[in-house]
């Protein structure tokens, strides 16, 4: 099995802006090599004891294997909920020239 060498860090947030903040930030740190937002998306959930409704917005950001953690922390710290979603997923195959892009431009952030 190959090495995982690509991440997208997903989370959602309640406004563009806040998106739109955190995309910026973790980009500028170098934590991320970029970010995609959309929404807002219809969301359903349980929170504090009730069902509840809303929109949010999604932020995708694609980081490099060594800065994966380091990215998720600060998108915690950075975001408005104290229990924001923040998850990670393997990019299990792209391109040699996509992940070595990655690669180059968080190595700052190492």
């Amino acid at each position: 099995m190959a090495t995982v060498r690509v991440w997208s860090v997903t989370s959602t947030t309640p406004t563009e802006d806040d998106a739109r903040s955190i995309a910026r930030a973790v980009v500028g740190e170098r934590l991320a090599a970029g970010a995609e937002i959309t929404g807002p998306a219809a969301s359903v959930f349980w929170h504090l004891g009730e069902l509840g409704e809303g929109k949010e917005w999604r932020v995708t950001m694609r980081t490099a294997a060594a800065v994966r953690d380091r990215l998720a922390a600060r998108v915690a710290e950075l975001h408005p909920w104290d229990s924001p979603e923040v998850t990670a997923t393997p990019i299990e195959w792209c391109l040699d020239s996509y992940a070595e892009w990655i690669e180059r431009t968080t190595a700052a952030a190492h």
